[in-house]
């Protein structure tokens, strides 16, 4: 029960203290997604970087910036927190790792024991799954980001061709 509580704390402290919260320029990709069961809402914006100067937009380009505006439950807006943490400064194959890990937690109705090393602070949410209407409060800032992050590498190859 402890391991609970201290989840919750975490949970909690995200909700009240949010980071990287407030939209930021320069962006280059943007999602805005709405949960239609709650109402919650979340745009975010995704800034990458070449992996290497003069390189292009890939999955081995680094998320440089990540960026949101939401409102909702404190599930929502926490996840979002997290997220940001987790992914600035990673590159893209490693966050859509991190976001396949996240997914799949979610989806375990429980019964995942949580990589802390991969999924860090997002582990709190491992009760969250046990909740089938809570699940996609806590998949909304990630399917945004994966989104942005798409949006941001399509308009890449575009701008290549």
């Amino acid at each position: 029960m402890q391991l609970d509580a201290m989840y919750q704390e975490i949970i909690l402290d995200h909700y009240r203290n949010p980071h990287n919260k407030g939209l930021r320029e320069p962006h280059d990709g943007e999602a805005h997604h709405i949960n239609p069961t709650c109402g919650d809402e979340v745009t975010l914006r995704v800034r990458l970087a070449p992996a290497t100067e003069g390189g292009g937009l890939d999955g081995d380009a680094t998320v440089q910036d990540v960026s949101y505006d939401s409102m909702g439950c404190s599930i929502s807006q926490a996840s979002a927190s997290v997220l940001t943490d987790l992914l600035i400064g990673r590159s893209v194959d490693e966050g859509m790792r991190m976001l396949d890990e996240f997914t799949e937690l979610m989806q375990s109705r429980g019964q995942a024991e949580p990589d802390e090393d991969v999924l860090e602070d997002a582990v709190a949410f491992a009760g969250v799954s046990k909740y089938p209407a809570r699940i996609k409060c806590a998949l909304l800032a990630w399917m945004a980001w994966k989104d942005a992050t798409a949006q941001s590498l399509e308009t890449e190859k575009e701008g290549a061709s």
